[in-house]
């Protein structure tokens, strides 16, 4: 891939602070990609971003759907989302960002930001909705945004549909790979980090699926029981930013320290936070047979090379996350309906022959998973592009 179409920073003339959008490609003039803050959000980080969702949605291709993949972008902003600053700064964001927004950038929550934040704040900023960009390629526009507002109006015993789509495909990706390897759901011991969207409702998954978490990880510290956790208790218990009120935990639960989850004792790990989460130097402390890559970009590559010649495989993040944004755009353009039942079997049923392909191809080739995901993007692109037009 070459480099990315658009990058830009943007310095916020109130606090000084600074915030970032690159488009990687476009198709058919459209790019989609997220948008994140977090303290310490940098230009190059938030580019592997937008090049990431390039290939998390030309994976999703599906010449039968309704839904055409998008090009990739991504947004990022140097702030503490915590900050008492941070909404205003938002608002200012978007408001610079307006025009891109308007004509080429659909964007929506990540890291450190809820849909409801950036509705709010998009609203405020003069836009229609924060994808509006992609109105244009629908049939019905009127007709999609009802039918993805009902969806976002979805709630599965209490938490919302919007919130446990990206979870659901999350854990689809652990189960395929247990199930290669032959091993039972029950008895396999998983440690989440992070316990917010997308790593709550993981965690959810897995335990309906059979497995027992064993520990997670919040920016207070490491909750840990090797008899396993209450995670619905936990998941009632966490604040908007995923943080667990102590309160609530049992006799025999324990508090480590931040990064005690790395060590624990369980066979799958799932970084569900932050970037760059793993290094080479505290690689060396995980004991776990998989990697699954919840959050963006958490294992570096120099630790995954490191990790590999040890045995410990990663799923990459482009494959694993990529649930949360093929919901949307499977549901905007009719695809599926505003239904739970219906999201969570489309996705486990894409998911499962995503990872499977990947895994077959990794094994067929000789390579990682991670290496694999890319020759299948590779094999798609000039499919996409003969269809649809190239990135530009």
């Amino acid at each position: 891939m070459t480099t990315p179409l658009l990058s830009l920073t943007w310095t916020d003339h109130v606090t000084g602070r600074r915030g970032f959008l690159v488009v990687d490609r476009l198709v058919r003039g459209v790019a989609s990609g997220g948008l994140r803050m977090r303290p310490g959000c940098t230009l190059e980080e938030v580019t592997g971003l937008a090049r990431g969702m390039t290939m998390k949605e030309a994976l999703h291709y599906d010449p039968a759907a309704r839904y055409v993949p998008l090009g990739g972008a991504k947004g990022g902003i140097d702030c503490d989302p915590r900050d008492p600053e941070a909404y205003g700064l938002l608002v200012r964001y978007l408001r610079a960002m307006r025009p891109y927004v308007e004509s080429l950038w659909t964007t929506g929550e990540d890291l450190g930001l809820s849909q409801d934040l950036v509705d709010r704040a998009a609203a405020e900023a003069g836009l229609v909705s924060s994808i509006q960009a992609v109105y244009p390629l629908l049939d019905d526009a009127t007709a999609a945004r009802r039918r993805l507002a009902d969806a976002f109006a979805v709630e599965v015993d209490g938490i919302g549909l919007d919130e446990l789509a990206g979870g659901c495909g999350v854990a689809e990706s652990v189960l395929v790979a247990l199930d290669r390897a032959g091993v039972p759901y029950a008895g396999t011991r998983v440690a989440v980090q992070g316990l917010g969207t997308m790593g709550g409702a993981t965690a959810r998954f897995l335990t309906r699926a059979g497995l027992t978490v064993v520990a997670v990880a919040d920016i207070k510290g490491t909750i840990v029981n090797p008899a396993g956790l209450d995670v619905e208790a936990l998941l009632a218990a966490r604040d908007s930013y995923g943080t667990v009120d102590r309160s609530v935990l049992r006799p025999a639960d324990r508090e480590l320290p931040g990064e005690a989850w790395l060590s624990s004792d369980a066979e799958v790990l799932v970084p569900a936070a932050v970037s760059y989460a793993i290094d080479t130097g505290n690689q060396a402390r995980i004991r776990a047979r998989w990697i699954v890559e919840a959050a963006n970009m958490p294992v570096l590559p120099a630790a995954e090379a490191m990790l590999a010649a040890r045995g410990v495989t990663v799923l990459p993040d482009v494959v694993v996350n990529s649930g949360t944004n093929a919901w949307w755009w499977w549901t905007l353009f009719g695809d599926i309906g505003a239904d739970a039942d219906e999201a969570f079997a489309h996705i486990r049923r894409s998911m499962r022959a995503l990872v499977e392909q990947m895994l077959g191809r990794a094994e067929a080739d000789g390579t990682s998973p991670r290496a694999a995901a890319h020759a299948v993007v590779a094999d798609r692109l000039p499919v996409i592009a003969e269809r649809f037009g190239w990135y530009r």
